[in-house]
C-alpha cells in the first residue's frame, strides 16, 4: 500500500469513529447540531472511501486506453464529495431554519462526558487535517488535499457546536440550532469551491499561473524561439503541456531537435514535473526564398544533400539554382528523376519561381589515405605556404598533406581578420584553392578553413 493510501485508510477508520462518537452523542443529548455534525462526518466518510480507492486507480500506470494516465480519478471522487456534502448541508440548514423560525428548538440536557467527547472529536478532526495537509503537499496529490480542507471545516463545524451545547446548557436553546446553521452554511461553502476547482480539472481549464510561467520562460530562450501555441492542463498534481514552436525550415532534424530540448528544458524550469511535448514546424511566407527552397527539396526522400543554392532575379521573373548531390552509383536516369522531383516539390512551395535549374553530383566516397610525414614533399609544402602568403599576407596556420589514390589532398588552415566579411573570407579561400590546383597538379583535392 503506497503511502497516500496508507493515509486514506487511517482517515476512513477516524472517519467511522468520528461518526459513531457524533451520532450516539446526538441521539442521546438531541442536539441537532451534533447529529448535523454526524451527517458531515458521514459525507467525510464518504469522501474518504472515494479517495481511498481513487487513489488506488490513480497510481496505475498509462496504458493502451489511458495514455495519461488515471490521475483524474482523485478529481472525480472529490467532485463526488462535494455534490454530496452540498445536498446534506442544504437538509440540515432547512431543518435548523426551520426550528429556528418555528420556535420549537427543544430543551437540551448536556451532561458533562458530552463536552468530554465533542473535546475528543476536536483533538481527532485537528490531527487527521494536519497529517492530510502535510501529505497533499508532500505528494501533491489532490484528493488529499480535499480531504485536509474537509476536515479543517469538521474542526470549525464542532468548535461551532461545542458553543451552541455550552450555550444551550446555560438556557439559550436556539444555540444548537444555530451551530447546526453556522455547520451547513459552512459545509456548502466547502462544496461549492470544491466543485469548482475538480470541474475545472475533469474539463481541462488552463492553469493560468503555470501557463504565463512557461510563456514566458519559452520567450526568453536565446536564439529566439518563435511559439506558435501553448496549451497546459493539469491533473492529480502534474502539469502537462503542448507546445508548439517554428524554425526555419532548412534547419537540419538535429537543429530542431536541439531546440525542442532547449524548449523542454525552459518549461521543467519554470513548472518543474511538467510532462510536455514539442511540435516543431517551419516557419511560414516570411523566411527567405532560398530556405524554403533548401526545405522543400529535403522533402524529397531519396535527397542526400543540397547546397550552393542561388536566387536569381532578373526583371520580374525569378529563377533558382542549387546543387543536388546524389550516391555516385546511381544511374543517370533514376538521378535525373530525382531531380524532376525536387524541382516539382520547389515549385509546389514557391509557386511564384518561374524556374528551378539543378546541377547533380556524386556524394563523395570513402577514400583510403595516409598521412605523409612532416619532411616529406618538402617543395610541394613550401609552395602551398608560399601561394597562401602571397594572397593572405603570411603562411597557413597548418597545414596537413595525405596521400590518397586520387592523388594528394592537402587541409590548410588559415588565418584572417575576425571583422572580415565572411564573403571576403570565402573568396580568399576559393582563389587559394584556385592558384593550388593550377600549380600543383598532383593535388587532387584542397580543404581551406578559415578562422580569426
Amino acid at each position: 500500500m503506497t503511502p497516500e493510501r496508507r493515509i486514506a485508510f487511517v482517515s476512513v477508520l477516524a472517519a467511522i469513529a468520528l461518526i459513531a462518537i457524533k451520532l450516539g452523542t446526538g441521539l442521546a443529548t438531541g442536539s441537532l447540531g451534533l447529529l448535523s455534525e454526524a451527517a458531515h462526518s458521514g459525507t467525510d466518510l464518504a469522501a474518504a472511501l472515494l479517495t481511498f480507492l481513487a487513489l488506488g486507480v490513480a497510481v496505475r500506470p498509462a496504458d493502451r486506453g489511458h495514455p495519461y494516465g488515471h490521475g483524474k480519478a482523485e478529481h472525480l471522487a472529490a467532485l463526488a464529495e462535494a455534490f454530496v456534502l452540498g445536498v446534506v448541508s442544504v437538509v440540515i440548514g432547512a431543518t435548523a431554519i426551520r426550528r429556528l423560525i418555528g420556535g420549537d428548538a427543544p430543551d437540551l440536557e448536556v451532561p458533562w462526558w458530552a463536552f468530554a467527547l465533542v473535546g475528543l472529536v476536536l483533538a481527532i478532526d485537528a490531527s487527521r487535517t494536519v497529517v492530510s495537509w502535510r501529505a497533499a503537499r508532500r505528494y501533491a496529490n489532490a484528493a488529499l488535499a480535499t480531504n485536509a480542507l474537509h476536515f479543517a471545516s469538521d474542526f470549525g463545524g464542532t468548535l461551532a457546536v461545542l458553543v451552541g451545547l455550552a450555550a444551550a446548557r446555560g438556557g439559550y436553546p436556539a444555540a444548537d440550532s444555530i451551530a447546526a446553521l453556522f455547520v451547513a452554511v459552512l459545509v456548502i461553502g466547502a462544496a461549492g469551491r470544491l466543485g469548482r476547482q475538480n470541474v475545472d480539472v475533469l474539463m481541462d481549464r488552463s492553469p493560468a499561473g503555470a501557463q504565463e510561467a512557461v510563456r514566458r520562460a519559452i520567450e526568453a530562450l536565446e536564439p529566439r524561439v518563435e511559439l506558435r501555441r501553448l496549451r497546459m492542463r493539469h491533473a492529480a498534481g502534474r502539469h502537462f503541456a503542448d507546445v508548439v514552436i517554428g524554425v526555419p525550415p532548412a534547419a537540419a532534424v538535429g537543429q530542431g531537435h536541439a531546440t525542442a530540448d532547449a524548449v523542454e528544458e525552459a518549461v521543467e524550469d519554470a513548472v518543474p514535473g511538467t510532462d510536455v511535448v514539442v511540435h516543431v514546424e517551419p516557419h511560414a511566407a516570411d523566411t527567405a526564398l532560398g530556405e524554403r527552397a533548401h526545405a522543400a527539396a529535403l522533402r524529397v526522400p531519396q535527397v542526400r544533400e543540397i547546397h550552393n543554392i542561388a536566387v536569381l532575379r532578373v526583371g520580374e521573373r525569378t529563377e533558382i539554382s542549387l546543387h543536388l548531390k546524389l550516391p555516385g552509383s546511381l544511374p543517370l536516369g533514376e538521378a535525373h528523376e530525382i531531380a524532376s522531383l525536387v524541382e516539382a516539390e520547389i515549385r509546389r512551395e514557391l509557386p511564384r519561381v518561374d524556374g528551378v535549374q539543378t546541377h547533380l553530383e556524386p556524394l563523395g566516397e570513402e577514400t583510403a589515405g595516409r598521412a605523409l610525414p612532416v619532411d616529406a614533399f618538402q617543395a610541394e609544402r613550401e609552395e602551398v605556404q608560399q601561394i597562401v602568403a602571397s594572397v593572405t599576407g603570411a603562411p597557413p596556420r597548418d597545414l596537413r598533406l595525405y596521400r590518397t589514390e586520387a592523388g594528394l589532398v592537402a587541409f590548410l588552415t588559415l588565418a584572417l581578420e575576425p571583422e572580415r566579411a565572411l564573403a571576403d573570407a570565402h573568396a580568399r579561400a576559393s582563389e587559394i584553392e584556385e592558384r593550388i590546383r593550377r600549380e600543383r597538379p598532383d593535388v587532387s583535392e584542397v580543404v581551406v578553413h578559415t578562422e580569426p
